[in-house]
């Protein structure tokens, strides 16, 4: 019996370790690595200083632990007079660094475009975010440096809206009234609208979302 019992405890230890060993791996591999995130803003840095003037800058970098996105690191960059931020990473598609400048610029353009009429609309406690495909300026060849809009391209955006409420039957005829004002207004010509109803503490209230492509 005790021989048993010692035998029982030594494969329990050895259980309680294998965890813990799992677990100690897992804590450090969602850790950055400090030598590669100073290694691409280095090289965020340098492609700063061939593509954009001196109004950006570098200030940190993002590790990407969770496989969110097309990079494993990626630099953080600003526009000190816009203070709109974007990502510097190396594209592995492409072998080169890419940024998602543009991206953000116009992101922030069209939201600024949209708000007051969703606002109205919907009410102030809506959330919008529009979204454009993050290579589009290196896609595209655009000047970081220049004033183009998105409107100066035949480009489309996702735009989701997330409103803290219960869905109301007047609710789709909003959505649709506001798809005619971007068309309409040249606001934005084709795209896709999708709409989540989403309470300010994460919980979602319907579980169907309203989406339509125009």
């Amino acid at each position: 019996m005790k021989k048993f019992l010692k035998i029982s405890f030594v494969v329990l230890g050895v259980i309680i370790l294998g965890i813990a060993l799992l677990v100690f791996a897992f804590i450090q591999s969602m850790k950055p690595d400090k030598d590669k995130e100073e290694a691409i803003k280095i090289q965020a840095e340098q492609y700063l200083k061939e593509n954009f003037n001196e109004d950006f800058e570098v200030y940190d970098a993002l590790y990407d632990n969770m496989g969110n996105f097309e990079f494993e690191y990626a630099a953080k960059a600003r526009n000190e007079n816009t203070q709109t931020q974007f990502l510097i990473y190396f594209y592995d598609e492409t072998d080169k660094m890419v940024d998602t400048y543009i991206a953000s610029k116009w992101r922030k353009e069209l939201e600024g475009e949209i708000h007051p009429f969703l606002s109205e609309k919907l009410g102030e406690n809506i959330d919008v975010y529009a979204f454009f495909n993050d290579r589009i300026g290196n896609d595209l060849g655009i000047d970081p440096n220049g004033s183009n809009s998105y409107k100066d391209f035949n480009v489309e955006a996702t735009i989701r809206l997330t409103i803290p409420r219960k869905k109301n039957s007047d609710d789709e005829r909003v959505f649709n009234e506001f798809i005619s004002y971007l068309k309409t207004n040249d606001k934005m010509l084709h795209g896709t609208v999708l709409v989540a109803y989403i309470a300010e503490n994460g919980v979602i209230l319907e579980d169907d979302e309203w989406w339509r492509d125009f």
